[in-house]
């Protein structure tokens, strides 16, 4: 396994964007229209993890918009080349993907960087945890048990170690954009056609930063002015776990971290009427 030499950076932690906006993606695929053929290649492998659902719903988009049929074919042309183009690296990327530890690696590099590069936290590239986020999208598919194994034996080292805080808090935040993707993939917030405002904050907060999510309660709920009253808010987390337990294996790696980061919410959720209690 590669070893960090880890610090801890005390700053303020700024939070990515979520996604791409319409200019930043209008531009890449400018600059992909106006490349030449032969640099092609490079430049989608620069921005590969830039080509999700919004970048092809945008440039359907435009290719749906050419007046002339010329362009039209072009930008056709061009989205077929681009998609060839991912299927080969995603293609090399499962020929060098041998182990959990490989995609552990590669999701850790935005942050951590190469092998024996110091881990930073928080990150003072603010786009850093993003960068993350994305790698992760990308890796999806091994993000299995064995992964969230390798995850926490690394965790369980780093606490051994006791002198890697950067590495602690990086692992830490990999396992909760795993579960808050997992989480969100399923949305119980409206249910013919009405939308239950409890449940539409949890997966709000499921969702968010976590850093971010005392505000989010703060401003949700009745005590701070707002339209939910704090314990149907606990309540919706108490069902979340309950459905973790029924529908995933007893004992595995995915219940026990998904179940944890829910009560975690549930945690801030206590601190944030003790607050306003007191």
């Amino acid at each position: 396994r590669s070893n960090f030499c880890i610090c801890a950076a005390a700053a303020d932690s700024s939070q990515a964007s979520q996604s791409s906006s319409g200019e930043e993606i209008d531009r890449l695929i400018d600059k992909l229209r106006s490349t030449d053929s032969q640099l092609l290649p490079q430049i989608v492998a620069e921005n590969v993890l830039a080509f999700d659902s919004k970048f092809w719903l945008r440039l359907a988009t435009r290719t749906d918009l050419c007046k002339s049929e010329d362009d039209k074919m072009d930008l056709e042309e061009l989205a077929s080349n681009i998609m060839q183009l991912v299927e080969r690296i995603v293609q090399k990327t499962d020929e060098k993907i041998e182990t959990s530890t490989d995609v552990l690696m590669a999701i850790l590099e935005p942050v951590a960087g190469s092998k024996n590069e110091e881990i930073v936290w928080p990150p003072r590239d603010p786009d850093a945890l993003q960068r993350v986020r994305k790698v992760s999208l990308f890796f999806a598919g091994y993000l299995d048990d064995g992964f969230l194994a390798e995850v926490n034996a690394q965790l369980r080292q780093a606490k051994k170690d006791a002198d890697k805080p950067g590495l602690l808090a990086l692992l830490q935040k990999v396992l909760q954009l795993y579960a808050a993707t997992f989480l969100a993939k399923t949305s119980y917030a409206k249910r013919d056609g009405v939308v239950d405002e409890a449940e539409e904050l949890l997966e709000n907060i499921i969702s968010g930063d976590s850093e971010a999510w005392d505000s989010m309660i703060r401003s949700g709920v009745d005590l701070g002015g707002g339209p939910v009253k704090s314990v149907d808010l606990r309540k919706m987390a108490k069902k979340r776990i309950e459905r973790i337990f029924l529908r995933t294996e007893g004992g595995s790696y995915k219940q026990r971290i998904l179940i944890e980061y829910l009560k975690e919410i549930e945690r801030s959720v206590d601190m944030v009427v003790a607050a306003f209690s007191s």
